[in-house]
């Protein structure tokens, strides 16, 4: 798919691309720091027929929301032939004890037999994450194992 990516002078750049109903959506990102969502008029592509301020924490929430499922979708395809293999996302809580700290601190794999794949950050994915990796609160941590190791996982990213 193509993203034009348009200047504007004195104010940011806006990035957007045609959806297969011919609307162009984008974001205008500002030279402060500020985000807008914007969907352009289906007769006029230069004319925005809505539009949505986001702060720094809205887009990044955005971006997780559409981001993380299509890679957990392509993960659980890839998986889907293996018998009693699943793929989840965890969340890192803000009052996590590992909030801070590195991927190898939980010793996730010793303990639980799952493995973490990605963790995404502010939409950002991080496939593989070594162990010095440094989780954030607010991270979404993908992981790939049983049932039971996966709900293990969930504790001890939640606990401890």
């Amino acid at each position: 798919m193509d993203v034009t990516v348009t200047p504007l002078p004195g104010l940011g750049t806006r990035q957007d691309f045609t959806t297969g109903s011919g609307h162009r959506v984008g974001v205008i990102t500002y030279r402060d720091g500020r985000f807008e969502l914007i969907v352009s008029d289906h007769e006029d592509p230069d004319k925005v027929a809505a539009s949505v301020e986001l702060t720094s924490t809205e887009t990044s929430t955005l971006a997780g929301l559409l981001g993380a499922p299509q890679l957990v979708a392509k993960l659980s395809e890839q998986q889907r032939e293996v018998a009693g293999v699943t793929t989840w996302q965890l969340p890192v809580p803000a009052g996590s004890p590992y909030a801070g700290r590195e991927l190898a601190d939980t010793e996730m794999r010793t303990r639980t037999s799952v493995s973490i794949v990605a963790v995404v950050r502010d939409g950002v994915v991080h496939p593989s994450p070594r162990p010095d990796f440094v989780f954030a609160a607010g991270d979404l941590v993908v992981v790939v194992g049983t049932a039971d190791g996966l709900r293990a996982a969930e504790e001890i990213l939640t606990r401890g």
